[in-house]
């Protein structure tokens, strides 16, 4: 999912440090915050900062929150490591919890108008959009078009000697070439589906591993659909040839993140580094 409004966050966060007893270390608040976002994946909670590896998008997301509502007099951020509810933020909780209607956070209804939306926000809408936009390109290719898309792809991502088969003599692979890993070089093979919305199932998997098993050590398969948990579960089977996954939405990240036809422009957030402040206690 999209990540939340840093004004669609503020209700949540109140309501876990009162539910934690009204204070709490931030480690324990970010994934408690995050589980009243349901569509919120683990994955997404992982996403690391481009310009700090080190740092979680969701974590500095929260901060920031957390540092609009100590501004607002709502947190109390005099203790370092220790987020504290202050009888403000009681009060706006309590106003809050009254007007959201039961609902476990308030979505738009507490973003009244653009105004509130920051450049963070910004940020992260336009790069959700680019996604859908580059998952839509995907999917008006040809499947021979996909299959050289995947080609290019894959090169990207350290992929060597890749070359595309004939449609008429491919043996169940659509394209074959070298993985590198390290010093190392592994055969490998892709598969790739150009699919709407047909999930890849574990017949699938076990079909391209059994096409591959004896000529190639490695696996890839390339769709710009979604795999099923059976496909997933087989993807790593003990004993047998790894295939490695990438759907739909794992493609369109990794081509934003390595700049395979998506060009960056510009727009600067400077960040706090909370290990900077770190400098012990007497």
């Amino acid at each position: 999912m999209p990540f939340p409004k840093q004004k669609e966050i503020e209700f949540p966060l109140l309501k876990v440090l009162s539910e934690l007893g009204g204070q709490a270390k931030p480690r324990d608040v970010y994934p408690a915050v995050a589980v009243l976002f349901p569509e919120l994946s683990l994955e997404e909670q992982e996403e690391r900062l481009e310009s700090s590896p080190s740092t979680r998008k969701w974590s500095n997301l929260v901060q920031w929150v957390r540092q609009g509502l100590v501004e607002k007099g709502e947190i109390d951020g005099s203790t370092r490591g220790v987020w504290k509810l202050t009888p403000a933020g009681e009060t706006r909780l309590q106003v809050l919890a009254k007007t959201s209607s039961g609902r476990v956070y308030p979505s738009s209804g507490l973003v009244k108008d653009s105004a509130e939306i920051n450049l963070r926000d910004l940020a992260n809408v336009n790069r959700d959009a680019v996604k859908s936009r580059l998952l839509t390109e995907l999917k008006t290719l040809t499947p021979r078009g996909f299959e050289n898309f995947c080609m290019v792809f894959l090169e990207y991502l350290g992929f060597r000697s890749l070359s595309v088969t004939r449609r008429t003599a491919d043996g169940g692979i659509d394209g074959f070439g070298d993985f590198k890993q390290g010093a190392v070089s592994i055969k490998s093979a892709f598969q790739a589906k150009r699919w709407n919305d047909t999930p890849v199932g574990r017949p699938d998997i076990d079909k391209l591993r059994g096409a591959i098993q004896g000529d190639y050590d490695h696996g890839v398969f390339i769709t710009t659909s979604r795999f099923t948990r059976d496909a997933v579960q087989a993807s790593y089977k003990k004993g047998a040839i790894t295939i490695l996954l990438l759907d739909g939405p794992a493609i369109t990240e990794l081509m934003i993140e390595r700049g395979i036809g998506v060009t960056r422009q510009p727009v600067y957030l400077h960040e706090l580094d909370p290990n900077f402040f770190d400098f012990g206690e007497d």
